[in-house]
């Protein structure tokens, strides 16, 4: 499988799209969550906020070196000691981390990647039973300033038919506004 590329902005610009505090209160991302994996950890604008709310470990992976790079500077000039950052292929390579051996996995402003389903299968096989998987995504609107073309922009709705795919099913939270220009869905195993 293969990320279809949207482009990534420069740092500063990037990180005026998100209020990343409020997105992380909505999503419920606290200390009650140990390990956790993250795919695609870009600059590190969520990486860092959530190893420090979480109480484990974070492995966060991204299949570019300059962006595991950024996101391992910033957090050792921040002193965020919980935080494992690694080049990895998740696509074809999975997360490499033992079976039901996360309590979350992170999949933001990922699914419009080919094989989304693919992806939630493998988040599935890492989180433990009754562990989470959050994802957000750019709201399905031409107006916002950023994110992929509306050809490949997955809807809430398709985010959920992909989820049941995987075997997952929606949590009851249900479609989270996550403003300025984001959704947010949170899945767990199903049985």
């Amino acid at each position: 499988m293969k990320l279809r590329q949207s482009g990534m902005p420069e740092e500063g610009y990037w990180e005026t799209l998100f209020d990343v505090p409020l997105i992380l209160d909505r999503l419920e991302i606290d200390d009650k969550l140990r390990n956790v994996v993250e795919l695609g950890c870009g600059y590190g604008t969520f990486s860092l906020p959530v190893a420090k709310r979480i109480s484990g470990l974070l492995g966060t992976y991204d299949i570019d070196s300059d962006m595991v790079e950024r996101t391992r500077e910033r957090a050792t000039d921040a002193g965020v000691l919980n935080i494992s950052c690694s080049v990895r292929d998740v696509f074809t390579e999975g997360f490499g981390v033992a079976s039901d051996s996360q309590d979350a996995c992170l999949l933001f402003n990922i699914l419009h990647c080919e094989g989304p389903v693919g992806v939630l299968e493998e988040a599935s096989r890492v989180i433990r039973p009754g562990g989470l998987i959050h994802v957000i995504h750019w709201r399905y609107d031409p107006s916002t300033p950023r994110g992929p073309s509306m050809d490949i922009r997955p809807r809430p709705e398709q985010c959920c038919e992909w989820s049941l795919q995987a075997g997952l099913v929606p949590t009851p939270s249900g479609v989270l506004d996550l403003p300025p220009f984001h959704y947010g869905l949170v899945f767990t195993k199903s049985g």
